[in-house]
This record gives C-alpha cells, structure tokens and sequence, in this order.
C-alpha cells in the first residue's frame, strides 16, 4: 500500500494541511478556513492528489484540539467525492505529536510546520486504529443535553444564590414552607419592595394586585386569597414574624 498522507493543523479559524507522497516528498500544503466551504475545497485538494498520483488509499491525522476539528472529521468522513478512495482518518494526542516533533532539530517556522509534522508522523508512527467518531447527529444530541444539564446546574446554584440573599432580605418569607423562594412572584416582590417595611406597610388591596399580576395568572382565585388572609391573619403569622425580626434589626 502506497498512500497519501495528511496532515492537518487545526485552528478556530483554519486548517493548515500538508500533502505528502508515499516516499515522504512534498506533494503539496494548503490552507483553508475552518468550515464547510473549507472543508470542501481540503476534500478536493486531496482528490485531485490522488487522482494526480493514481493512488487509491490515503491517511489523514490531525491533532486532537478542543471541538475544532470534529466537523472536519465529520465533513471528510461523509465526503462523498473520497468515498472512492481508502481512507483512515486519526485523531492524535497533541502530547504524541509534540514528542514525535522532538525528533527534528531542524524545522523551518511557518505556519505548515506542524501539519508537515503530523503527516510525517502518520508516515512513520504505528498508529494501528482508525479514530472511532459517533454519528454527527448522536454527537448533536449529546452537545445539547450537555448544554442543557449545565444550564440547569447553573440554575440551581443561582436559585440557592437567592434563597440566601432572600433569608438575609427577609428571613419570615425564607422560612415559610408554603412560599416559592425563588417563584417569579417572590422574586417580583423582591425586586418593588426595597424592605420588608415597605411590603408590611402595603395596602393589601394593592399587595393582593401586584401578587396577581406577578404570577400571571397563576393564582386561580385572587379574591379567595385576600379573604382568606383578610379573615385570617394568623395564617400569616410565619412571615409577620420575619417582618418583625427584619424591623428590630434595622
């Protein structure tokens, strides 16, 4: 077997390849942007080569860097126009190469340095796997439920942020099992009221309005509440107390 070796340097903005001939001469290096259009006018670059040269296998490497080569693997991968070749496509460790570079005292500087370096090593190194990449779409999917889980680890830390700041604000409201700590209208109440003093002190016709309107619509009977703690005023005996802590401390 006689391939094409590819070496490919990857960056956020472009991949830096090198095209090298089965005897390790240079066939040819290009660069292009990193995305698909790039990735096209690689895949054609590497066709032509191999038509050039009338070679039916070749192996591309590239380094493995954060997830700015994962669409170049999918893209090569998928790329029809180099399904009628054969081909293997490797992702290395960066450590793996960085020693392999080691061995040459010599290099130019350029910006083809490091992709001449991974073709090279593709060359000579016994890199005996293909890289095992999962379907773009399963890929996709994992990308977004990872996402997803963070964005809700997030949120609960900020949630738990509040609680605390509301214990400080207003300990009664904290400690009161039937309240949301960290429900829209809590935090609404949080945001107009500048102290517990100025919530205590509030009409209750006008309380009673804001809390509707702060829940939209989430309270079913609005009128039933204001009764309720209007004929009753013990039930609001956990957060008053909070009030009244709140008030000796000011």
């Amino acid at each position: 077997m006689n391939p094409l070796f590819v070496g490919i340097d990857v960056s956020s903005r472009s991949n830096v390849a090198y095209l090298m001939k089965p005897d390790g001469s240079k066939h040819s290096s290009v660069s292009v942007q990193n995305n698909l259009g790039g990735a096209k006018m690689l895949s054609e670059r590497i066709v032509s080569a191999l038509s050039s040269m009338r070679l039916s296998d070749v192996v591309i490497g590239l380094e493995a860097t954060s997830i700015y080569g994962n669409n170049l693997v999918y893209a090569l991968r998928e790329d029809g126009s180099l399904s009628r070749f054969q081909r293997k496509i490797h992702v290395l460790n960066p450590k793996q190469v960085k020693k392999f570079k080691e061995a040459y005292p010599d290099l130019p500087k350029n910006d083809f340095v490091d992709a001449f370096v991974i073709a090279d090593h593709l060359r000579f190194g016994r890199i005996a796997k293909e890289v095992y990449m999962d379907d773009y779409r399963y890929q996709a999917l994992r990308t977004l439920t990872r996402a997803r889980f963070d964005v809700i680890q997030n949120l609960t830390r900020e949630k738990q942020r509040f609680a605390n700041y509301l214990f400080l604000k207003c300990s009664g409201i904290a400690q009161e099992k039937d309240i949301q700590n960290t429900s829209a209208t809590t935090i609404a109440l949080m945001e107009h009221f500048e102290t517990v003093d100025d919530l205590a002190n509030t009409d209750l016709d006008e309380l009673t309005d804001f809390i509707a309107q702060a829940g939209r619509g989430r309270f079913v009977d609005p009128d039933a509440t204001y009764f309720y703690y209007t004929l009753s005023p013990l039930n609001m005996q956990g957060v008053i107390r909070g009030y009244d802590s709140e008030t000796r401390k000011l």
